[in-house]
């Protein structure tokens, strides 16, 4: 299938796509790698696309104030080039491999996965794992929302119709920071069945500050408190037993909800390994 037919405006500015976004049914472009599919297959219909991609500012990786600053357009494939992202922000390099396949990768961008909000998406996890805070634009000017609060419901954000996202931040990883990451996929590439992206902080034998982020599990990344307190304590079986008072997962065409409680506790088992390590 072919899109609905639409109008296209290239954005000069941050001000001046959220001027843009006061037509009806007007649609930001970014990467496009969500929203071209959904065009194609009359998912979506907007009126107007606002092409971002030629705002300048928007595609850097910098690092300041303690934290790693990721511009909403940056893209994966120069995320996993970066050196310093490497460095300071370990657990979204170990996600991003997982991501689709290179060819997504070398369009998809870091703003577009966290705006787009997908449950079983990698980055929405690791960005609430993480502690992480969005920056957004908007008529009313500039806000800044941490990702607990960002993701609201199944592709429900804290943006509102008129609204830019800008840049995502996280602190800054140091010798202390302990992270995690792994998933079930069908095949490499999908999206994941189940997944975990976690973040603690060493303290002797101890984890503190823990931050278990499951995805493919709810309509939002889900926080597995619970199971935070029991791996805190180095109870890792503890920890799996409590999943079942953290996820009520959906069924899909996947797997039951006792299948996806089963694979998060594997999970869990593989990543409390790998927060025994260091970064």
């Amino acid at each position: 299938m072919k899109p609905a037919p639409f109008a296209y405006a290239k954005a000069r500015s941050v001000a001046h796509a959220i001027e843009l976004l006061a037509q009806d049914d007007a649609r930001l472009l970014a990467g496009g790698q969500s929203l071209i599919a959904t065009l194609n297959m009359r998912l979506s219909h907007p009126a107007l696309l606002v092409d971002i991609n030629g705002i300048d500012g928007l595609d850097r990786i910098t690092a300041k104030n303690g934290h790693l600053e990721l511009g909403a357009l940056v893209r994966y494939a120069q995320a996993e080039r970066s050196a310093e992202l490497a460095r300071r922000a370990p657990l979204i390099a170990l996600a991003l491999p997982h991501i689709g396949h290179p060819a997504i990768r070398n369009r998809g961008t870091i703003g577009g996965s966290l705006a787009f909000a997908d449950p079983a998406a990698e980055l929405p996890a690791c960005v609430v794992a993480l502690g992480g805070e969005l920056d957004i634009s908007g008529p009313q000017g500039q806000r800044t929302v941490s990702a607990d609060d960002f993701f609201q419901g199944l592709f429900e954000t804290a943006l509102a119709p008129r609204d830019v996202l800008t840049a995502i931040r996280v602190p800054a990883a140091d010798a202390d920071i302990r992270v995690g990451f792994a998933e079930f996929a069908r095949r490499h590439g999908d999206y994941a069945m189940v997944g975990l992206a976690a973040c603690a902080r060493a303290e002797g034998r101890r984890l503190g500050g823990l931050r278990l982020a499951f995805f493919g599990v709810g309509p939002t990344p889900v926080r597995a408190r619970h199971a935070e307190q029991a791996l805190a304590e180095d109870d890792v079986e503890a920890a799996v037993r409590a999943l079942a008072q953290d996820l009520d997962p959906p069924a899909d065409v996947h797997a039951s909800p006792a299948v996806k409680t089963h694979l998060a506790g594997v999970l869990l088992r593989r990543v409390a390994l790998q927060l025994s390590q260091p970064s």
